[in-house]
């Protein structure tokens, strides 16, 4: 029987399924020392061989995982890595694609720690001119840490002691473990989205692998980005992480940050009584030297006082309305003089005074009878005396001596009793 023959693409595909469905090498850590190593300039992907004394392997992490990166992998550096083995198949290479890397030994953690710090620092992250000042009188404090650790206990009690007034928030998080950082930025998310006036990021002491995640990149990002002033309060004394050089303040201890964070009550309470006493003092010498500008302007108030100005004005006020009323008066009285002219001048050529000296008005329709050649016989005349009117009809008609004779004759063919005049019409 004939052996099936495979092309050495079938038998690269082979292998790879094969792979893959090893459950050891789906999920496998490796240690080793990193041989040659590269980072491509435009994707950003890993290349590099990891070795130990006897074999050598190839590795590759993609971008994304090498983001996640905390220090700068170097030639020589022995290493942790966890991913999977593989095959690419267009090679028939095995490789390992690194979804994690982590330095093997304090050495490397502290070369990690270096390199991290030298990179943030060129990035900006560290620089003074960007640190926000503490607020001296906060009134809500956050706090980033083991809700079960003793840091929190120590700035609960000091706190209590020095700034009892103050409102205190815990953000829960984890602080030491693989889990640590991804907790720890979480927790600094939150809370920078909260009415905070400082934020304290607080973890007792322990060794220096307890305290790595404290050097996690993203969580430097986290607090950077962060609106609320931070102190970080990270181990002891003598420890140093990345929080502390991004952090706007760096305390050596929890204890030490709550103290830095609030003023001691007691102290505000001796202040204040200070500033009363200087501030009285400052004050009876303001009102001393005031008094004495005031004396000199008292003396010239005195001899300009408004009052008296007053006084003055009044009294010429008075005059000047006693002349305004004389003036007025007299005016008042030249007119009543004119006014009493004219009215005897109108009395004189009033109808009415005419009337009053026993004189008539005689009117024809309305209209006044001054020529008998206005009225003839049978007409309504009204005539006008002092005390009244009466109305007559005339009867007679008197022309005069050249005209008597027949007016009498005309008063003889009028009707009986109808009276006659001499000299005027004559009505009855």
């Amino acid at each position: 029987m004939e052996a099936e023959v495979f092309s050495v693409s079938q038998l690269n595909r082979y292998l790879k399924q094969r792979l893959d469905l090893d459950p050891v090498l789906s999920r496998i850590t490796l240690r080793g020392e990193i041989g040659t190593f590269h980072r491509h300039p435009r994707s950003g992907h890993c290349y590099f061989t990891l070795k130990d004394e006897q074999a050598s392997v190839k590795c590759v992490m993609f971008r994304y995982a090498a983001q996640a990166l905390s220090f700068q992998p170097m030639e020589g550096m022995a290493v942790v890595v966890k991913g999977s083995v593989q095959l690419y198949e267009k090679e028939g290479a095995l490789q390992v694609y690194v979804q994690e890397m982590q330095p093997a030994g304090l050495g490397a953690l502290y070369l990690a720690f270096e390199q991290l710090k030298r990179k943030l620092q060129s990035a900006g992250l560290f620089d003074p001119a960007i640190k926000k000042p503490l607020p001296r009188f906060p009134q809500t404090i956050g706090v980033v840490t083991s809700p079960s650790g003793a840091a929190l206990q120590d700035i609960i009690q000091i706190l209590s002691r020095r700034y009892p007034l103050v409102e205190l928030r815990v953000y829960g998080a984890l602080v030491q473990g693989e889990k640590a950082p991804a907790s720890l930025r979480a927790a600094v998310a939150k809370a920078a989205k909260d009415p905070l006036d400082l934020l304290i990021i607080a973890r007792g002491g322990g060794s220096a692998e307890d305290l790595f995640c404290f050097n996690d990149e993203q969580l430097a990002y986290e607090i950077y980005r962060c609106p609320i002033p931070v102190i970080s309060a990270v181990g002891h004394e003598v420890d140093y992480t990345i929080c502390d050089f991004v952090a706007d303040l760096r305390a050596p201890t929890p204890s030490a940050a709550a103290e830095l964070a609030v003023p001691e009550a007691g102290q505000i309470l001796s202040a204040l009584a200070d500033t009363r006493h200087r501030l009285t003092r400052s004050m009876n010498r303001k009102l001393e030297q005031i008094l004495q500008r005031l004396l000199p302007l008292q003396t010239r108030l005195t001899r300009q006082h408004p009052g008296r100005m007053l006084e003055q004005s009044a009294q010429r006020l008075d005059e000047a309305s006693s002349r305004l009323e004389r003036a007025v008066q007299g005016k008042i009285n030249q007119k009543s003089q004119e006014f009493l002219a004219l009215t005897g001048r109108l009395e004189a050529l009033s109808p009415l005074a005419v009337l009053n000296r026993g004189y008539t008005l005689t009117q024809l329709e309305g209209k006044a009878v001054t020529s008998l050649a206005q009225v003839q016989l049978g007409d309504q005349i009204t005539t006008a005396v002092k005390d009244g009117a009466f109305t007559s009809i005339v009867g007679e008609i008197d022309y005069g001596t050249e005209k008597s004779d027949a007016g009498r004759k005309s008063a003889s063919s009028g009707n009986p009793g109808q009276s006659t005049g001499t000299g005027a019409a004559g009505a009855e």
